[in-house]
């Protein structure tokens, strides 16, 4: 399976990448920079220079052509301001998702965010971030040629992975490690069951198989 990542060089989508690559997958992540380019080489991954804040449509579908599905984890970061929650945060998930679209890519995993939401009130930068990411969610799940599925992690760790999770619906808030988180993205893309579900994620008491299992209804 060929999967193709935003955010390529991010935290977790470089535990992604590794897992995938582990695995067998053809793996290929978007970066802004080529020098971010030998940490994705070292996991596994193609590196694809493209910075979705100033790509076009057209540039995104190219490097989307020929992927089996697509994984969504880029974001601003925590020392951005506002004003890249939206470019980040908001606008390149949708023009992601648009990519997929015209490049015929159905499977989509989205990393977003607990407490996301398009009506979500406040000032801060982090409330900009929660109504980006909400906002993005809302355009993403409104897509009838993705089969698509949100996965909002609680307090991301860098903890070693324990490989024990809870995922639902609604978890309610706690910490889970990024290595579980990207075991559980994993799974997901192998699990095309859980297309249609906005999902939830901590630590728990579940194997990762199983809490997807669970959620997938097999």
């Amino acid at each position: 399976m060929r999967i193709v990542i935003a955010g390529g060089h991010g935290q977790i989508a470089l535990r992604l990448e590794r897992l995938l690559a582990a695995r067998g997958d053809e793996v290929a992540g978007l970066i802004r920079t080529p020098g971010q380019g030998d940490a994705l080489r070292a996991a596994g991954a193609e590196p694809l220079v493209c910075d979705l804040e100033s790509a076009s449509l057209d540039e995104v579908t190219g490097h989307l052509r020929g992927a089996d599905a697509a994984v969504f984890a880029a974001g601003a970061g925590p020392g951005s301001g506002a004003a890249r929650k939206v470019t980040v945060d908001r606008d390149a998930a949708v023009l992601f998702a648009d990519a997929a679209v015209r490049a015929g890519v159905r499977r989509h995993v989205v990393v977003s965010a607990m407490r996301a939401d398009p009506e979500h009130r406040g000032e801060e930068v982090f409330d900009a971030y929660l109504r980006a990411k909400g906002e993005a969610d809302a355009y993403v799940t409104a897509q009838t040629a993705l089969d698509w599925t949100i996965l909002r992690p609680g307090i991301l760790t860098d903890d070693a992975g324990t490989g024990t999770v809870r995922l639902a619906a609604a978890t309610g808030r706690g910490p889970v490690p990024r290595d579980d988180v990207a075991a559980v993205l994993a799974e997901l893309l192998e699990t095309p069951a859980t297309a249609g579900l906005t999902l939830e994620l901590i630590s728990g008491g579940d194997s990762v198989p199983v809490a997807v299992r669970a959620v997938s209804g097999n």
